[in-house]
């Protein structure tokens, strides 16, 4: 099994790495790629060092499965290639997820609808992902009819660039800036750009991933996407009303059984789901479950995820573990 890693040297690049050796992901060469003006750097990985190599240069040593982080137009440009080339494509970045001709997937949700036909796989966006891993269970239960959704989200689902603006402005130093704004002491009411009906682009993925992944059109989603000056993951207050009626006890055991998520939901305690227990770890953790009682059948919760882990680097290694497990590369 021969692996390339594309963005090797970014932000989720570095942590697609860390996953893949935790998880002891089989592989007999590993291909660190990466932009030109990265070509020559070393990095460690199990004790062995790598050099980066350039992307035209993976493409031609034919790598089984490419996992890419690289932003889209790196991911419009490059993945066709690898894929003609025979290569199984993960891609990381918003550039395929609404093509109908590519799969959109969360392991524990839809792996089953992929096929070795498949040579480029979106990963969906990481607010996404932590939403429906909570949602996915209550849906199959309960029809969902509507979900509005306020995301908190950490500076890293930004970059490197965000990370260093708020080290610069804790300092009190000057610097290039990820954001209009400051960050240091302030909420964003924007991530990503404005569209033309005044949703920011994140607040449309969470729209239009949310029902590709539940392949149903039915299920409304509203959302506000706020940035936060924080680094451990996202947070997302979540308001969903069902079709059928429910048990906040159903609810519990229901996200409690359910892959991949862990239900942290004593408020005589203070146990709640936190970005600072959440950062480095795979689960999307679930609390503050209770009833709304404005209305009939609709529930309020709290989800919280490590945006750099579940919400990119370990998802898209569990999409490629899937592959290798039913031999579809």
């Amino acid at each position: 099994m021969k692996v390339a890693v594309v963005g090797a040297t970014g932000m989720v690049g570095t942590i697609i790495l860390k996953v893949l050796e935790e998880r002891n992901f089989p592989f007999t060469e590993l291909y660190l790629v990466a932009s030109e003006r990265s070509i020559g750097t070393e990095v460690t990985f199990k004790n062995k060092t790598y050099q980066v190599i350039g992307l035209q240069e993976a493409v031609d040593l034919k790598p089984d499965l490419a996992l890419f982080s690289a932003g889209g137009e790196t991911s419009l440009e490059w993945a066709p290639k690898f894929a003609e080339n025979g290569t199984t494509v993960i891609d990381n970045s918003s550039a395929w997820r609404m093509d109908k001709t590519k799969k959109l997937i969360i392991p524990e949700i839809n792996a089953g609808e992929l096929t070795s036909e498949d040579k480029i796989i979106a990963n969906p966006n990481c607010s996404t992902i932590q939403l429906l891993m909570a949602l996915k269970p209550l849906h199959d239960k309960y029809t969902i009819k509507r979900v509005v959704v306020s995301t908190y989200q950490s500076i890293t689902g930004t970059g490197v660039k965000a990370v260093q603006q708020l080290e610069n402005e804790y300092r009190g130093a000057k610097g290039e800036m990820a954001y209009p704004y400051p960050i240091h002491k302030n909420a964003l009411p924007q991530c990503d750009v404005f569209t033309e009906n005044g949703y920011t682009k994140e607040e449309m993925k969470l729209t239009n991933e949310t029902k590709k992944i539940l392949a149903d059109d039915s299920v409304l989603v509203s959302a506000t996407a706020i940035r936060i000056p924080v680094v451990g993951g996202h947070s997302e207050s979540v308001n969903v009303q069902f079709e059928n009626d429910f048990t906040e006890g159903d609810v519990r055991r229901i996200l409690s059984d359910f892959p991949g998520v862990t239900v942290q939901d004593n408020p005589e305690l203070n146990t709640y789901p936190m970005p600072i227990y959440a950062e480095g770890k795979d689960d999307v953790f679930v609390g503050r479950i209770r009833r709304d009682y404005s209305q009939p059948n609709t529930l309020n919760m709290w989800i919280v995820a490590d945006n750099l882990r579940k919400g990119a680097a370990t998802n898209a290694v569990q999409i490629a573990e899937y592959l290798v497990k039913n031999k579809l590369v």
